[in-house]
């Protein structure tokens, strides 16, 4: 098994004819990848690598009815409408990549999402992969298959570059990944680290999770506090990036997500509150594979 996506997933690209979408969608075809349509308005009957473009989700629903995905490709000032035409037409999963989504925009899609019952990952993501079943969006670039192995690890990550990087140092210690997500950066996540611990919790593949976290917002003691709670109950190892930070007050960093209020936010708090919970939380990435090699 697997979270999120796998075999079954029929993936609709909003945007696809846009530069991005439209380099990454051979890539993820090539991969395996079921994606039977796209959406951009006013460019319906066109093709990309074959497949077909809709003016509105709702057309391409019509000739599609087995879409359970939708890619959002769309450009941040357009990106919560195309979500939302999604969502109104029940979708049931989204994968947002675009970046600089307004805030308040970010946060209409989740309380939309929640009250249709439905799935956000991102904005921001770097995509998701269930090795050898289906990949979404640019996540391990054009040849996946060469970080990317099944196995019973889940890897989850605010980052999107690191996101394969760890996979690659799970992978150089012998080990597969279940599914990889690339969860975003921003201040408000669809799917935050808790939410997607509970899912690997109920996924019998997944054997250990590996999270790699970033200074900035609570998300990570969020999950620090499912721990406590019995919430997830196998061994989560944990690395958190940005430790530098804590010596350079009042400056400015790169990710939406990147802000530290008091001892909220900082990386040597969320350190903590993962240890005190039980998590393995390593001081240097490439710990995470030795770490895993002993608790495996």
């Amino acid at each position: 098994m697997s979270i999120l996506v796998d075999e079954d997933t029929k993936v609709l690209v909003q945007g696809i004819t846009g530069r991005e979408a439209s380099e990454k969608v051979p890539e993820m075809i090539e991969y395996g990848t079921d994606v039977v349509a796209g959406v951009t308005p006013g460019k319906g009957g066109q093709e990309v690598t074959g497949v077909p473009v809709y003016d509105t989700v709702r057309e391409a629903l019509n000739e599609h009815p087995e879409i359970n995905a939708s890619l959002v490709y769309v450009p941040s000032f357009a990106a919560k409408d195309a979500a939302f035409e999604a969502l109104e037409n029940d979708i049931p999963l989204l994968n947002i990549v675009t970046e600089r989504i307004p805030t308040k925009d970010a946060w209409k899609i989740n309380e939309k999402a929640r009250e249709k019952g439905a799935r956000v990952v991102g904005p921001t993501s770097v995509g998701i992969i269930t090795p050898g079943e289906c990949k979404l969006g640019p996540i391990g670039g054009s040849s996946p298959g060469k970080v990317y192995e099944p196995g019973k690890v889940g890897v989850i990550s605010k980052s999107g570059g690191m996101t394969t990087e760890t996979a690659w140092v799970i992978r150089q210690k012998g080990y597969g990944i279940s599914t990889a997500a690339g969860l975003g950066g921003d201040v408000i996540a669809g799917t935050s680290f808790e939410d997607a611990l509970k899912l690997f919790e109920e996924d019998p593949q997944t054997e250990a999770v590996v999270m790699y976290g970033e200074l900035g917002g609570t998300y990570e003691e969020k999950a620090a506090e499912l721990l406590e709670k019995g919430g997830f109950s196998k061994p989560l190892i944990a690395f958190i990036a940005g430790k530098f930070t804590e010596e350079m007050p009042e400056k400015k960093y790169g990710h939406a997500g990147a802000i530290i209020r008091g001892e909220r936010g900082t990386p040597s708090g969320k350190v903590k509150a993962l240890q005190d919970a039980g998590a393995h939380v390593v001081d240097v990435h490439h710990e995470i594979g030795d770490k895993l090699e002993e608790i495996l």
